[in-house]
């Protein structure tokens, strides 16, 4: 079992910044990918951003050139720094972690950390 909790929400104005992060935990497993989606009320869950093997990353186009995911592999942690944000990045972030566990890959999700962004 692997426990995924975000951090770093909160309000800020249009064209600021905010830096989310995730940390992952729980006992005999390894990091495949994690990343980011984000949801608003009414809408599905959308894609941000996901880092995986050798770091690769993907982005949304919506948020691609403002924001960058980043991991650091020793604390199980995941980033994700954003900036110039706008009121349309107003959502619940949620972080997932891929996880390859004894018997295969499960993927654990967080509960969400709601950003604001006022214009």
């Amino acid at each position: 079992q692997v426990h995924v909790v975000e951090s770093g929400g909160g309000l800020v104005q249009a064209g600021g910044s905010l830096r989310l992060s995730c940390a992952a935990s729980g006992s005999r497993f390894s990091i495949v990918a994690m990343g980011w989606y984000r949801q608003v009320p009414g809408k599905e869950r959308e894609f941000v951003a996901s880092i995986g093997d050798s770091d690769s990353t993907r982005y949304a186009d919506s948020v691609r050139g403002r924001v960058t995911i980043s991991r650091d592999n020793a604390k199980n942690t995941l980033y994700l720094q954003m900036n110039s944000l706008k009121p349309e990045d107003t959502a619940v972030y949620y972080c997932y972690c891929n996880a390859r566990e004894t018997y295969g890959v499960n993927s654990y999700w967080g509960q969400g950390t709601q950003v604001t962004v006022s214009s």
